[in-house]
C-alpha cells in the first residue's frame, strides 16, 4: 500500500516553460511519467509520483506548468502553481544552462530564495551538454545545484544524492502520539460507524493513530462508541489514554471515568500537523466574536456531506447556539486571498489529515498575518461540550495556560 500523499515528503519542480521540468521527472522516475514536448506549456495540470529516494524514505515528486504561462487560463495555471509550492518540502528551481536568465526565472529564483529559510531549495541546470550561459552560471551561484543531461540521464544519481542531503533541514512531523504513551502502554481508540464514516474503512487519523501505537510497542483498543462503557468497565487495567472522534466526544467523556485521560483524534492532529498553541489561542478569542462577524469554515479534503455534516452542518449550528447567533458562515476547501481573507473574525479548520504539515503551516502564517483567529474542529467541539481544558490534559502546558486564560 502506497504512503498517503500528506505523510510523503513533497519536492516540487518549479520554473519557465519548456526548462526542462517534465524531463527531469522522467529522468527521476527513469521512466515515462510526464508528456514531453519541443512546445512550451505541454504541462498544464501538475503531475504528481510517489517514489522511495533515499534517506528522505517516501517522496511526492511533482511537475508543475510553467511559471511564465501565458493568457487566461495560463494565470490559473501558474496560481495553482504557487498554491502547490506552500505544500512543498523541498523546492527544486529547474532552469535550462545555455540561456541567460528571463525576468520570470529573476523573480522566481528571488521569491524562493526568500522562503529557503522555512523550505530548502535547489537548482538544476538542465540542457548540461550544451555550454554555460556566463550570466545563468552567476545568477544561480547562490544555491545548492547539479547539472542534468535529460537525454542521457548523466546527472541523476547526483541529483537523487542531493535531494536526500535535504533531510538535514527537514522539520519532520511528529508522530500523533509523539510524547504521550509509552512502551507497553494500552489507548482506547473510539472510532464512530455512522452514516459520514467511509464504508469498509477507517479514517486517516484513525488509521495513523493505530500504526503509530505499533510503532511503539503499545497496544490498541478499538470500539465504537456505543460498545466503549462495556468494553471499558471489563479491562483489568486502566488505559495510558483514550482517544475520540470529536462527534462523540461528549458521551465518550460521560462513559469513563474524570481522572481518565481523554483527547480527540482531531486534536492529535493539530498538534502534529500545525501549531495548537495557535488553535487554542482561537477557542480563547470565540467570546469575544463581534455580532455580524463572518466565520470560515475550512476543509483540506473532498468527501461526499452527509445530512448532518460536521462542517457545515453541526460546527455553524452549534457556534449560532453557544458563541454569536447573528454571524454568518462561508464554506471552502482552498485558502481565499489575502484580501478575502480580511473580511473573517475566525477560520475553523479540519484536522488536516489530507494535507502535509507545510502546508498546514503555510495557511496558518497567511491566516495570522492578517489578524484572523483560528482554531480546529476538535478543539471546537471539545470546547462546546464542556471538555475543556479535560481534553488538553495530555498537553501539560496548553493546559495550564487554557486554565489561566480561563480564570
Amino acid at each position: 500500500m502506497a504512503t498517503a500523499l500528506a505523510e510523503s515528503t513533497r519536492i516540487v519542480l518549479i520554473g519557465i516553460r519548456n526548462a526542462g521540468k517534465s524531463s527531469l521527472m522522467n529522468t527521476l522516475f527513469e521512466k515515462n511519467i510526464s508528456i514531453i514536448s519541443d512546445r512550451p506549456g505541454t504541462t498544464t495540470d501538475p503531475v504528481t509520483r510517489q517514489m522511495e529516494l533515499g534517506s528522505l524514505g517516501p517522496v511526492a515528486v511533482t511537475d508543475t506548468a510553467g511559471l511564465d504561462d501565458e493568457g487566461e487560463l495560463g494565470k490559473l495555471r501558474v496560481l495553482k502553481t504557487l498554491e502547490i509550492t506552500a505544500s512543498s518540502a523541498i523546492n527544486v528551481f529547474v532552469t535550462p544552462q545555455d540561456r541567460a536568465p528571463t525576468e520570470e526565472e529573476r523573480e522566481i529564483l528571488k521569491e524562493l530564495i526568500l522562503k529557503n529559510s522555512r523550505t530548502p531549495l535547489i537548482c538544476v541546470l538542465t540542457h548540461s551538454d550544451l555550454p554555460v550561459d556566463r550570466e545563468k552560471a552567476e545568477f544561480v551561484s547562490p544555491v545548492p545545484k547539479v547539472k542534468v543531461n535529460n537525454l542521457t540521464g548523466e546527472g541523476s544519481e547526483e541529483l537523487r544524492n542531493l535531494l536526500s542531503a535535504q533531510k538535514e533541514k527537514l522539520t519532520p512531523e511528529i508522530s500523533p502520539l509523539e510524547g504521550l504513551v509509552s512502551e507497553g502502554d494500552l489507548a482506547v481508540l473510539v472510532a464512530p460507524i455512522d452514516l459520514a464514516a467511509p464504508k469498509g474503512r477507517l479514517i486517516m487519523p484513525q488509521v495513523e493513530t493505530i500504526r503509530d501505537l505499533l510503532d511503539k510497542d503499545c497496544a490498541s483498543l478499538v470500539v465504537k462508541d456505543r460498545e466503549l462503557l462495556s468494553f471499558y468497565n471489563n479491562l483489568k487495567e486502566k488505559p495510558k489514554i483514550v482517544i475520540t472522534d470529536s462527534q462523540v466526544f461528549h458521551k465518550v467523556a460521560a462513559d469513563i471515568p474524570e481522572d481518565q485521560l481523554l483527547t480527540s483524534f482531531s486534536i492529535l492532529f493539530a498538534r502534529k500537523k500545525g501549531d495548537l498553541e495557535e488553535f487554542l489561542k482561537g477557542i480563547i478569542n470565540l467570546k469575544k466574536t463581534p455580532e455580524g462577524s463572518r466565520i470560515l469554515v475550512m476543509e483540506s479534503c473532498s468527501h461526499h456531506r452527509q445530512a448532518d455534516d460536521i462542517g457545515t452542518v453541526k460546527i455553524p449550528r452549534l457556534f449560532r447556539q453557544l458563541v454569536r447567533s447573528n454571524v454568518d458562515f462561508d464554506f471552502t476547501r482552498t485558502l481565499p486571498s489575502e484580501e478575502e481573507l480580511e473580511k473573517y473574525y475566525m477560520v475553523i479548520h479540519c484536522a488536516g489529515c489530507m494535507i502535509n504539515r507545510e502546508k498546514m503551516m503555510d495557511r496558518l502564517e497567511r491566516i495570522r498575518n492578517k489578524g484572523v483567529h483560528i482554531t480546529n474542529y476538535g478543539l471546537f467541539l471539545g470546547w462546546v461540550n464542556g471538555l475543556l481544558p479535560r481534553a488538553l490534559e495530555p498537553f501539560r502546558d496548553l493546559y495550564e495556560e487554557y486554565r489561566d486564560a480561563f480564570d
